[in-house]
């Protein structure tokens, strides 16, 4: 006859340790002290061994036998139950020290040692900053995609439907690092996709008339305020980089002997190198600058620190004070208006225009056949764009002919 839960609770600590036998081998071993351990006896390949299954009232009778019936069926299966829990004991750990957040930060620190920018590497923290009240200490092998959907739609629910769409990309990238690096079997966020609602496409503001671009262009140069802020909102126009590109810029990446400004492949968003013409206005803006390379490495310094750019917001903000909102005109609107303007002149390859944004050309053949990347007609065309918006600055009315017109 079996234990009952009555006997267990019954047993009291004697001189010397004894047994209370159930059945199958499984039994409970009772020490002086009144502690009671599970404990199994079984034979393998002749050799007489015990297991152990934890501490009564910790396990409890019902569990001991579920623990007693996995054992004997590691034994019909030729198995030694001692050794496959000591192998469930360390997946178990390395389970456990491989939560999602762990996993994560480590994808962060590849990325950073990659050369992602400062920039990426602080938007996929905050992206993935949602996720970690719920599943940060969660094993990544043990996160269902029921888990993560529900972490979305949180976010979904506040509007914030592109931030959850970017979230979801961000654990996909989690998941895939994961996969590789042999602690997990399957990426969760890919079975998301189309779970979640598409936000509706917004482009970012922008000036694309030449009216408007002269107007902005006169308010810019009438601008007061600090003189780093005043000096890149002058170039940018000249330049159309992204802002992230201009704010990053630091004077090691000029030749100004050579009118070129190399941008390397960590501060692009495409990771290639880029590089800008320097028309004579964007020389002699930045020639203008008070500050060099000895007061900091970067042409616009944070005011806070000369070990920072500036910041991510100071472009905006200007164009706010100068009167243009959010959804009139932002930073990156310049390339909108760089890339509207030039294509309408008809004066310039389509494609010496996309080099010069830094686009690059999704069909690998073409974009192999295209190293010369315009450079010659690249170098013409951002001189005459320099020299177009002084034009137009000065309310110059241009007309710019059209293919096939002389």
């Amino acid at each position: 006859m079996g234990l009952t839960a009555v006997a267990i609770k019954a047993a009291k600590g004697r001189n010397k340790q004894y047994k209370l036998a159930d059945a199958d081998g499984l039994y409970l071993l009772v020490l002086p002290t009144g502690r009671r351990y599970w404990r199994m006896n079984y034979r393998f390949h002749g050799k007489f061994k015990t297991i152990a299954f934890g501490v009564w009232p910790e396990v409890k009778l019902s569990d001991a036998r579920a623990k007693k019936d996995a054992a004997r069926q590691c034994l019909a299966n030729g198995i030694d139950p001692a050794e496959q829990q000591k192998l469930d004991r360390i997946a178990a750990s390395v389970a456990a020290a491989n939560t999602f957040r762990a996993v994560a930060d480590e994808w962060i620190d590849k990325i950073a040692q990659e050369g992602r920018s400062p920039v990426t590497l602080k938007k996929n923290r905050w992206l993935l900053s949602f996720t970690y009240d719920v599943l940060g200490n969660r094993p990544i092998t043990e996160i269902t995609p029921h888990e993560l959907l529900a972490v979305l739609h949180k976010v979904e629910k506040r509007g914030r439907h592109e931030s959850a769409k970017r979230i979801r990309a961000t654990c996909s990238q989690v998941f895939r690092y994961a996969i590789a690096t042999a602690r997990a079997d399957r990426d969760v966020a890919a079975d998301l996709k189309g779970a979640l609602i598409v936000p509706k496409v917004t482009h970012r503001a922008a000036i694309t008339t030449p009216s408007e671009a002269g107007a902005l262009l006169r308010a810019i140069e009438g601008f007061e305020g600090h003189a780093t802020t005043i000096s890149a909102l002058k170039l940018l126009p000249h330049v159309f980089v992204r802002p992230g590109e201009l704010r990053y810029a630091e004077w090691g990446d000029f030749d100004l002997d050579r009118a070129l400004w190399t941008i390397p492949p960590e501060k692009t968003k495409m990771r290639r190198a880029h590089t800008v013409p320097l028309s004579r206005q964007a020389l002699d803006i930045i020639n203008a600058i008070e500050t060099n390379r000895d007061f900091s490495s970067f042409l616009f310094p944070s005011i806070r620190s000369t070990n920072r750019p500036m910041s991510e917001n100071t472009i905006n903000a200007a164009l706010r004070r100068l009167g243009y909102s959010k959804d009139e005109m932002t930073g990156h609107g310049f390339r909108s208006m760089a890339a509207t303007l030039l294509n309408e002149m008809g004066k310039w390859n389509p494609d010496a225009i996309e080099r010069q944004l830094a686009h690059v050309d999704r069909n690998t053949v073409r974009s192999a056949y295209a190293r010369g990347e315009y450079w010659d007609e690249r170098v013409k065309m951002m001189q005459y764009w320099s020299d177009y918006l002084d034009q137009l600055r000065s309310g110059a009315e241009i007309l710019t002919p059209k293919f096939g017109q002389k």
